[in-house]
């Protein structure tokens, strides 16, 4: 197992004594499910140590040149690729916790009047997509103080993080933070088991028809997906069960008949990537209570990316620290608001996908004017059941500062053939006046407005000869 590296480890020290050391905290953190777990982990932190401290939650594109009005200025899942430094006055402290990639190297501390600390995995040759996230980062910290009870918190961010999707299990220091989770008694995981969403909550008939990484007959078909279930012989009409309620001899018609299926609808090459469709760890969080959508990792991340999305990341942070009856309330009613909203700004785009989807020789795209920048990411995920899965889809809707939101998603056999399309959209944005990054599959940039049509012209040249056709 991979082991923290030795120079990770004294900064982990010096972290733990600029925090003993400081009165006046705050902490900035991401709006996404890693960011919220970071916040709490950090907040907990706090809380414990008796440290007074705010804490916001913000997007990248404030971070830059930010002013720092704090003894302590903590930054988690970001920081490393924003100027937050340049109006840091002398003698105030900083630190980063982040695992995207850096602006400054390890040496960067060196010549300042203000202390300087950036623990990011990637200045120690550790890969931050998928070997630790914010969260796992924040978790280490609070592991210097003997918090090891937060481990689970580490696990939710890194699921949120999409952190297992490569290999469908977790791999460098987030198999740390899993043991601990297990012997601590927070958590299961059940190895290789059948990877749908909604394993708890979604009668199995409905979780298959979301299907999205090839479109297949069940894709958007409950019927289909019905019948299949019925000729297996592992649902009844009149009992329909949760993917929770599988035998392990059920699981395993039902991974035979999808990889059949998807073996009929994907190209030669893709085939070797089949079983990680379906195939991945599942996390089971043991003390919550059965019937709760918390007791499932992926539910729980979603839950958690709600909040962020609805702006009611406090909401998230009250349940992960523990608040579990006015806090777990109001968490159902943004999760329900919130899949309402999803539902009508799909429909906004689904019900004429034909026209409302514009498909060019590498990419395909939709307006999505109307929808809230905070979800148009979300909205763009869901789509990818209704267009061509052997291409990215880019969704776009306007900004209250008169800019571009750009969203990227893609199925995961794309990024299983290489594909980093985080790196690709960084570099496309930032040649049109823009930022941007991500994941392989799941990105972002923010545009000029007047830059769509040659951002969309860049992007798809640069993918001329990437894509399986």
């Amino acid at each position: 197992m991979m082991q923290i590296p030795q120079l990770m480890s004294e900064q982990y020290r010096e972290a733990k004594k600029i925090i003993q050391s400081s009165e006046d905290i705050k902490v900035y953190s991401h709006i996404d499910c890693d960011g919220i777990c970071s916040g709490a982990i950090l907040s907990t932190i706090l809380d414990r140590l008796n440290k007074n401290h705010e804490i916001e939650f913000v997007n990248l594109d404030v971070l830059d040149n930010i002013d720092l009005d704090h003894d302590l200025t903590i930054f988690s899942d970001l920081g490393s690729g924003q100027l937050i430094d340049t109006n840091a006055k002398k003698s105030q402290k900083i630190i980063i916790l982040d695992h995207h990639p850096p602006l400054r190297d390890l040496d960067y501390k060196n010549d300042k009047d203000y202390t300087y600390l950036e623990i990011n995995p990637i200045h120690h040759g550790i890969d931050g997509s998928y070997y630790v996230c914010g969260g796992g980062l924040c978790y280490f910290l609070s592991k210097e103080f003997g918090y090891d009870d937060l481990s689970w918190i580490g696990v939710l961010s890194a699921i949120g993080d999409m952190q297992n999707t490569h290999s469908g299990h977790f791999e460098g220091l987030n198999k740390i933070i899993q043991q601990d989770a297990i012997d601590g008694g927070y958590l299961e995981v059940i190895e290789n088991d059948i990877n749908i969403y909604g394993r708890n909550t979604r009668p199995l008939f409905v979780a298959l028809s979301y299907f999205n990484d090839v479109k297949l007959p069940i894709t958007n078909n409950t019927s289909e997906t019905m019948a299949i279930l019925e000729e297996l012989g592992i649902d009844e009409k009149n009992n329909r069960k949760t993917l929770n309620e599988l035998t392990m001899e059920d699981k395993g018609k039902l991974y035979q008949k999808l990889s059949g299926m998807i073996a009929k609808e994907v190209p030669g090459n893709y085939v070797k990537y089949i079983s990680q469709l379906i195939i991945g760890d599942s996390y089971t969080f043991l003390q919550e209570s059965k019937d709760s959508f918390l007791r499932d990792a992926s539910e729980f991340s979603t839950a958690m990316n709600a909040c962020g999305r609805n702006h009611e990341e406090k909401i998230a942070m009250e349940v992960l620290k523990g608040d579990r009856v006015a806090a777990l309330d109001e968490l159902e009613v943004v999760n329900r608001d919130h899949r309402h909203n999803l539902a009508q700004s799909i429909e906004q785009v689904a019900e004429d996908a034909d026209s409302n989807i514009v498909e060019l020789e590498n990419l395909q795209y939709f307006d999505g004017t109307g929808i809230k920048p905070e979800i148009v990411g979300t909205i763009t995920g869901m789509i990818l059941r209704y267009c061509n899965w052997k291409k990215p889809i880019i969704g776009f809707t306007q900004t209250d500062d008169g800019g571009i939101k750009v969203s990227l998603r893609c199925s995961r056999l794309l990024s299983y053939d290489g594909i980093h399309f985080g790196n690709i959209i960084r570099n496309i944005a930032s040649k049109v006046g823009g930022s941007g990054g991500g994941h392989s599959m799941a990105c972002g940039a923010y545009i000029p407005f007047d830059k769509k049509s040659e951002f969309i012209k860049q992007f798809n040249n640069s993918l001329e000869g990437k894509l399986t056709k």
